[in-house]
């Protein structure tokens, strides 16, 4: 065992500076198809198709397993023996009793994520009820009813262990008839996989936060804003940039610098690869189990059937391309006409690598993989500005950065800045779009679906040197793909595109709001909620059987994925009767969005921004009291 550890704390140790970001044809082998080591290792299997485990009562042993997906032999983090996890397929309807024995050398946990269940069970230490982690040697057992149908994934909810290969796929057959029809199915794990010992990731992380980004701007982009916006416009520009130490290129903390991109265990250079039948209905499950990175996917030649959305039904929606944030799914029904390969091509938000697999009718036969997007630039809406609304012109801003005077910024070394909200003049709260569905909205808050109509309110401990940025006029953007995906020439799936297959299960009004500021200082890699850290930070209560509706502010520039356990999160987008409902919900940088919350559920829950290294801060636990 103490060798074992060794090997954990030496990971990273000669990474090359560029290593090649598709990895080694041989990658994922040891890892993906439930072998032991000498098979996997001679093993060339072209399907790496995760093993699927099914019935009422499982048996799942954590423990440390060689993995190889760059070249370089490291220690993941298994269960029985296999990195992604077993498939676990269970029954809408039935009990399932889960006994999870710890080999590890520290505590561990799982957390059965988007499952509805008692807080008991959920698999977060000191945050559900009574479970303080599973200890080394110990066996824990968790037993719960399925009351819900999907696709859902489980993962741990311990230190790091996520990142180093503890996550699996869970699909839930209905009870009754599914809606979905189909021929084939398979499931998609997309996930992310770096060398690096995840505590130094994150250590290097707290000393430069922009340690793994290598796309900065460079002389000739300077030169190409020159000619397209002329000299003095530019200036501002890269003045407004500089004097708030962020960087339009800041897109994701962690890059295909450190990470390889995986999809069902498999790298780039080897890739997934999946049986059809031309005319065939295919469903695929994709799952975003990655720790921190967002996933553009598409099929070139293929059209999508978006058919779910975090396990819950949608009115189908056809698209070229989805985004899944961290830990969201989506189902999406595929029909392949031609006996020809398609690319399922998963590219990493900042551009810096993909995931690749193939649907085929041979499995001799591939197809091209495409070439990655452009590097994504960050604009002003990714700010939180507002421009329309507020009357500034930022062309007309030129060298004199105090035209930004009123609009709520803290960028340090800006002086004289008004904070106060009420001078933000121009701005006509009652009409707030929420993707073109809710115009015209009345002052205070919201009707249920809509969303908040209230301007945003800023509170005292968002100021300070662990703040480096407040937007000062979020908006609704449900109907914004988000950056990268903007004005592409494909199809991409949008929040306000998202409408229950169902009527709304719980109608009622929002008896009262929360309002939550998504905070942080990058340059020092600081997060929070409402400026304040969870280790800081009191628990939200909840009343059982209220009806709440929570606003999120993305004062940064970031995406956060924002989870809430054991309850759903009715996203509004501007249709009340057939709510959205997600277990993930993506705020954009410098947006705002809101969803609806029945607090059905006794007990502690964790919520949370999902990105792994975030984590420690943007965190609250939520309790739900009679």
């Amino acid at each position: 065992m103490k060798r074992v550890n060794r090997e954990i704390d030496e990971q990273g140790s000669g990474i090359s500076r560029r290593r090649f970001v598709q990895g080694i044809a041989m990658g994922g082998a040891i890892a993906g198809f439930g072998l032991n080591s000498a098979s996997a290792w001679a093993s060339t299997r072209s399907i790496g198709n995760p093993k699927i485990l099914t019935g009422d009562h499982f048996r799942l042993s954590i423990g440390y397993t060689p993995v190889n997906f760059t070249g370089k032999e490291r220690i993941g983090t298994a269960i029985n023996g296999m990195v992604p996890a077993p498939i676990l397929r269970w029954q809408e309807g039935r009990e399932v009793t889960l006994e999870v024995t710890n080999n590890l050398a520290h505590d561990t946990s799982i957390h059965w994520h988007g499952i509805i269940l008692p807080s008991a069970m959920d698999g977060v230490p000191y945050v559900s009820d009574n479970f303080t982690g599973i200890p080394p040697g110990d066996t824990f057992t968790y037993r719960f009813s399925l009351n819900q149908s999907g696709t859902y994934w489980y993962h741990s909810h311990s230190g790091f262990q996520e990142q180093t290969g503890l996550y699996g796929a869970i699909i839930i057959d209905p009870a009754d008839a599914d809606p979905v029809s189909y021929d084939r199915e398979y499931v998609i794990v997309l996930s992310d996989w770096t060398d690096e010992n995840p505590a130094r990731v994150y250590a290097k992380l707290k000393k430069m936060s922009d340690y793994y980004n290598f796309s900065q701007r460079t002389v000739s982009d300077l030169y190409n804003d020159i000619k397209q916006k002329g000299v003095a416009r530019t200036w501002g520009d890269r003045k407004m940039w500089n004097m708030m130490r962020m960087s339009d290129r800041d897109i994701s903390d962690i890059t295909g610098y450190s990470y390889t991109f995986l999809m069902n265990g498999q790298t780039p250079a080897e890739g997934w690869k999946g049986l059809f039948k031309r005319g065939e209905k295919v469903r695929l499950r994709i799952i975003n189990a990655s720790a921190m990175t967002f996933f553009d996917v598409r099929i070139p030649g293929l059209d999508m059937k978006v058919v779910t959305t975090d396990g819950q039904n949608m009115e189908p929606v056809t698209v070229e391309e989805i985004r899944l944030g961290v830990a969201e799914t989506y189902d999406v029904i595929v029909e392949p006409n031609d006996d020809t390969a398609y690319t399922i091509f998963a590219q990493a938000i900042d551009r810096t690598g993909y995931a690749r697999g193939t649907l085929t009718p041979d499995l001799a036969l591939t197809a091209p993989v495409p070439a990655l997007d452009g590097q994504p630039i960050l604009s002003h809406s990714d700010m939180g500005m507002n421009m329309a609304s507020m009357g500034h012109d930022m062309s007309s801003m030129g060298n004199d950065m105090s035209s930004m005077k009123g609009m709520g910024h803290d960028m340090s070394s800006m002086k004289g800045m008004d904070h106060d909200m009420s001078s933000m003049k121009g701005m006509d709260h009652s009409k707030m779009s929420m993707g073109g569905k809710a115009d015209n909205m009345p002052m205070g808050s919201g009707p249920a679906g809509y969303g908040s109509s209230l301007p945003q309110p800023h509170v005292a401990t968002e100021y300070g040197p662990h703040i480096d940025m407040r937007a000062p006029d979020a908006q609704y953007r449900l109907d914004d793909p988000g950056v990268g995906l903007r004005d592409n020439g494909r199809r991409v799936l949008l929040y306000s595109d998202i409408c229950n297959l169902y009527p709304t299960p719980d109608p009622r009004e929002p008896g009262r709001e929360i309002n939550l500021h998504l905070t942080g200082n990058m340059s020092r890699y600081m997060w929070s909620m409402n400026g304040i850290k969870f280790a800081d930070a009191e628990p939200l209560i909840l009343k059982y059987g209220e009806r709440v509706r929570i606003n999120l502010y993305n004062d940064t520039m970031m995406n956060h994925p924002i989870h809430l356990h054991g309850m759903w999160s009715d996203m509004e987008t501007g249709e009340p009767e057939r709510i959205p409902r997600k277990h993930v919900t993506v705020v954009q940088p410098g947006a705002k969005i809101s969803y609806l919350v029945t607090a059905d559920a006794m007990g502690g829950w964790a919520y949370h921004c999902h990105l792994l290294y975030h984590m420690l801060g943007m965190f609250r636990k939520v309790e739900v009291v009679s």
